[in-house]
């Protein structure tokens, strides 16, 4: 994967190659869990792939306003562009979900987040969402606050990297 570190004084990016192995829990320190739930089955018995999606989404808005909530800004917020999930093994009820998240990337209007989620220890999918920043009041993207960014960007030079 190809970090792109924002520079918010200049509004540009540069390319740093790294890899993050998402399927390693010690590659996570921003946790969400999450229970499964009896309707989160499909006909086979298994967790429903639709469901990923509903944890992801936990996760990913638990990282997001852990980081919004040190600001006070009420206009801007953030909107889901984008999510892929790579499922990799099966899930079933009962249980938790342990879902972790980083984020790995920042553009001028964007920025990405990685998760991995975990079932019993085991690596059941992994995910990225690109988000945007997002101006309730005219309902455009738009270039976040630079102390955001600038927060966005000091966690991303927290990731552990590794190599797959």
């Amino acid at each position: 994967m190809a970090e792109k570190l924002y520079d918010s004084k200049k509004n540009s990016i540069e390319f740093k190659d790294i890899s993050i192995d998402l399927t390693k829990k010690e590659n996570f320190t921003h946790w969400t869990d999450v229970t499964l739930r009896f309707c989160d089955q499909d006909s086979l018995g298994h967790i429903n792939n639709v469901a990923y999606g509903a944890f992801v989404e936990a996760a990913r808005t638990s990282l997001i306003d852990g980081m919004f909530s040190q600001f006070k800004t009420k206009s801007i917020n953030f909107v889901l562009a984008r999510l892929t999930i790579n499922f990799r093994q099966e899930m079933y009820y009962p249980g938790i979900v342990n879902i972790g998240a980083l984020f790995t990337s920042i553009r001028s209007k964007s920025f990405t987040s990685h998760y991995g989620l975990f079932n019993n220890s085991f690596c059941v999918a992994t995910a990225e969402s690109t988000n945007v920043f997002f101006d309730l009041s005219t309902h455009k993207s738009i270039v976040p606050p630079k102390e955001i960014g600038d927060a966005i960007q000091s966690e991303i030079q927290k990731n552990p990297v590794s190599s797959f």
